[in-house]
């Protein structure tokens, strides 16, 4: 199943900067119709196509409120995230994370569905490399990714049914305000947003936008893991 933007409803959040900010560039230059731009505070647009939404993913209210303004919905992509340095041992950092990247997200798709199920559309969960291989020094943030890209697996499985496809963005190093302090080779966010566009274009459910993260691609695809998420898959359709 392939998705293009010509003409589509997109909905964004985490778009004030970085990754997200350019997939509302990405999505308006690709011909979408409205593009939605979830963000924590108000935010001013000069394009007409671009409708603001004060949505912080953790306020089950604003979500709400933006299902009350979105009437129609073609892709949801799920970009709004924390990451806050922290301890394994300091659990308050670990249910900070989860609280966004995870039931956050949760919440947001959870609201959102049913526009989804009725334009046969897509959900893109921006996720991370560190979901399949944590980096010890951010414990909270991976084990909070990891589990984003669990809802991500059973939520493909769970709508596929629906009509609706569901895509995970495995992004490495990426130059934004998150990996500022990191002296590491990193990927522009405007690449990458194109590069999610184009996954989603083609189809794939796992999207490797850049370099780094492009290395694990064929090996992920062709591994026992993704075989054994296409076998769990068939439960659903059997029950």
């Amino acid at each position: 199943m392939t998705k293009t933007l010509t003409d589509k409803t997109v909905l964004v959040t985490g778009a004030s900067r970085g990754i997200g900010k350019a997939l509302v560039t990405e999505a308006l230059r690709r011909g979408a119709q409205r593009v939605y731009a979830g963000t924590r505070r108000p935010m001013a647009q000069t394009d007409e196509r671009v409708t603001p939404l004060t949505l912080d993913i953790t306020d089950r209210a604003q979500i709400e409120a933006a299902a009350h303004v979105v009437d129609a919905l073609d892709v949801l992509v799920n970009n709004a995230g924390v990451f806050v340095p922290g301890a394994l041992s300091d659990r308050h950092a670990l249910e900070e994370h989860l609280a966004v990247n995870l039931f956050g997200t949760y919440d947001v798709i959870d609201t959102f569905v049913p526009l989804l199920v009725r334009s046969k559309g897509a959900i893109v969960n921006n996720v991370s490399i560190g979901a399949l291989a944590p980096v010890p020094m951010a414990p909270a943030y991976m084990i909070s990714k990891a589990a984003a890209f669990n809802l991500t697996q059973s939520l493909r499985a769970l709508l596929a049914g629906q009509g609706v496809s569901v895509h995970a963005v495995l992004t490495g190093p990426v130059d934004t305000d998150m990996m500022r302090g990191f002296d590491i080779p990193k990927t522009s966010p405007g690449s990458v947003a194109q590069a999610i566009f184009d996954g989603l274009a083609k189809g794939e459910e796992e999207i490797f936008p850049d370099p780094m993260s492009q290395t694990l691609a064929d090996g992920w695809r062709k591994g026992v893991v993704k075989a054994l998420e296409r076998q769990n898959a068939s439960f659903v359709d059997a029950a």
